[in-house]
């Protein structure tokens, strides 16, 4: 096979979907799972893409993921909703989750939707952008439990959290517009692009990795080979403290896990999340903030280039020029992670032949 195979978006999602059915999955499930992580995919996030499946079907294999899950419903309040996922694939939960809370934001004007115990929800940003499609303001904030630290603190030679995203997504100025979506680890960089790098044969960039010694390391591998080391978090102090924030926030007050000793027995991938919905036009009225989010944004783009940029992006744009770029010319997906997600479909009987036929890569 060659180092790297180029699919086109609709057969990816099709062969992520046929495997996602042979684990048992109903065909809204598969079909929302196959979206998901072939739209991260065209947002260039490899990293959340369909290298997250041969990790979703082994759990799915080993029930440690439940297949047909729905969120359900612990504790409604009017504006805060007390969600539980129910350790359901994270691309249904999350999708639910967000569903009721943009219900409840838009009849309110505002809410909290508090989730906890789901499956991996993937890329943050997947969800801001469902808010801000309806016309709402969300911020999100995500831990990781279940499996064992990832990330260092600012001082500290180990792992003692993991990557903890943190988003906020604000709709377009007008109609038919493009949304501002912040969505990003605390992290240096996610731990599925640690994964990515490795499986491409890369190393990452210094300052990202320290060793189980507490040395730096541009190896991908020290993540994967025991004794593992840690990923360091952005900004310093400042990634740190936001790190912080989204553990409290998202594994505390939402009644789920913080991570600490022997909050990963279960060996598999636990997200909590802790959402904020807002529906702006009932602040500052709708005209304001149009005109406001319009003007801003205009001004902070105006500004000239610097030597050796492209110019200013706003948060989001970097996708949307991907999205458009993959959708035309295909997904790139290193031999390794195919490997993997064809050896996913055998697994759950999707032959390897299937698989690449499904997907066109044969």
């Amino acid at each position: 096979m060659a180092a790297t195979v180029i699919i086109a978006a609709d057969k990816l999602r099709a062969a992520v979907r046929h495997i996602c059915l042979a684990g048992g999955s109903n065909e809204r499930e598969a079909a929302l799972v196959a979206e998901n992580l072939v739209l991260a995919n065209l947002s260039g996030h490899d990293s959340h893409g369909v290298g997250m499946l041969p990790q979703y079907i082994l759990a799915v294999v080993e029930k440690r993921l439940k297949v047909n899950a729905s969120v359900r419903v612990l504790s409604d309040a009017g504006a805060i909703l007390n969600l539980d996922g129910n350790m359901g694939y994270g691309q249904v939960i999350g999708h639910e989750a967000m569903e009721l809370g943009i219900l409840r934001a838009k009849d309110l004007g505002a809410c909290i939707v508090s989730l906890r115990n789901s499956h991996h929800i993937g890329r943050i940003g997947h969800w801001g952008e469902q808010c801000a499609a309806a016309g709402l303001v969300s911020t999100h904030y995500v831990n990781v439990v279940g499996r064992p630290p990832l990330v260092a603190p600012y001082g500290g030679a180990d792992a003692r959290f993991a990557t903890n995203p943190y988003c906020c997504a604000i709709p377009a100025a007008e109609p038919g517009g493009e949304p501002i979506v912040l969505d990003m680890a605390t992290s240096k960089i996610a731990m599925g692009k640690v994964r990515v790098a490795m499986n491409k044969g890369e190393q990452v960039a210094p300052g990202t990795l320290i060793d189980a010694k507490g040395a730096a390391t541009t190896d991908p591998k020290t993540m994967f080979n025991p004794p593992i080391g840690a990923i360091l978090a952005f900004g310093e102090h400042k990634g740190y403290g936001l790190a912080v924030i989204a553990e409290l926030l998202a594994g505390a007050m939402t009644g789920g896990v913080t991570m600490h000793e022997g909050s990963w027995a279960s060996g598999t991938i636990t997200n909590n999340m802790f959402s904020v919905i807002i529906d702006p036009a009932k602040l500052g009225g709708a005209e304001t903030w149009r005109r406001e989010v319009a003007a801003f944004t205009d001004f902070v783009k105006a500004s000239p280039k610097a030597p050796g940029s492209d110019g200013v992006l706003v948060a989001g744009e970097p996708e949307r020029r991907m999205r458009a770029k993959r959708a035309a010319e295909g997904i790139p997906v290193d031999a390794t992670t195919w490997g993997e997600i064809v050896a996913a479909g055998e697994s759950v009987n999707v032959s390897a032949a299937e698989t690449n036929s499904v997907a066109g890569a044969a």
